[in-house]
């Protein structure tokens, strides 16, 4: 299995506290310390398991909006989008449990034409005031005919986002841009008239489900 490369320091911290748990365990031949070492391999597993990062294929093509994350879709919503939409928008918001995979792929295809980090809270990413209140980082990409924004949202335990775009940078769609670290939300914005294809509750997967198809 592959796994994000930011996580390998982390993977590589949980192996050497279990082999020291081990460690200490064979040299004293105590119970207790034998528990603790069992607990910290179940600490490697479950790092490992977060940071997992698996290849994804789907439909591809420059109309279709393939969902950025793994989760839960808790939002479908038209709104203002001022920043690089520059008008009224359709928003789309997946949310991530620990368990999903947390890395984040490109949307669609095309230029990466804007990127911006704001700074803000740590609220539970599940709810409708973390898309305006908490630290984020938006990606816009212009496409063949339109423009797609997405926003990494960090939640109430996710402390870091790792964002790999920068403004020039091509975009493919599929491909990994970036992550969040321990339970956060993506939400997308694409231009009102396109036909979302996904419903509140559904649970797509990165680089794989089709959250939209954007208009002619």
């Amino acid at each position: 299995m592959n796994f994000a490369r930011e996580g390998i320091p982390f993977i590589l911290i949980a192996m050497a506290l279990a082999a020291a748990g081990y460690t200490a365990a064979l040299v004293r031949r105590s119970w207790p310390l034998w528990l603790t070492a069992f607990v910290l391999t179940l600490l490697v597993l479950w790092v490992a398991y977060f940071f997992r990062d698996p290849e994804r294929t789907g439909a591809r093509g420059e109309r279709l909006v393939i969902s950025p994350a793994d989760g839960r879709v808790i939002d479908i919503v038209e709104v203002d989008e001022p920043s690089f939409l520059h008008g009224r928008a359709i928003k789309i918001s997946v949310f991530m449990n620990v368990f999903n995979v947390h890395v984040n792929r490109y949307p669609v295809s095309g230029r990466v034409a804007y990127v911006h980090y704001s700074p803000g809270k740590f609220l539970n990413a599940a709810v409708d005031k973390a898309s305006l209140e908490n630290e984020q980082m938006s990606v816009g990409v212009q496409g063949a005919k339109h423009k797609v924004l997405f926003r990494q949202i960090a939640g109430l335990v996710a402390r870091r986002i790792v964002t790999y775009s920068r403004v020039g940078d091509d975009a493919d769609q599929g491909e990994r841009m970036g992550l969040i670290r321990f339970g956060s939300r993506v939400d997308v914005f694409v231009p009102v008239g396109s036909t979302v294809k996904v419903q509140l509750g559904e649970r797509p997967l990165a680089g794989t489900t089709v959250l939209a198809e954007l208009p002619q």
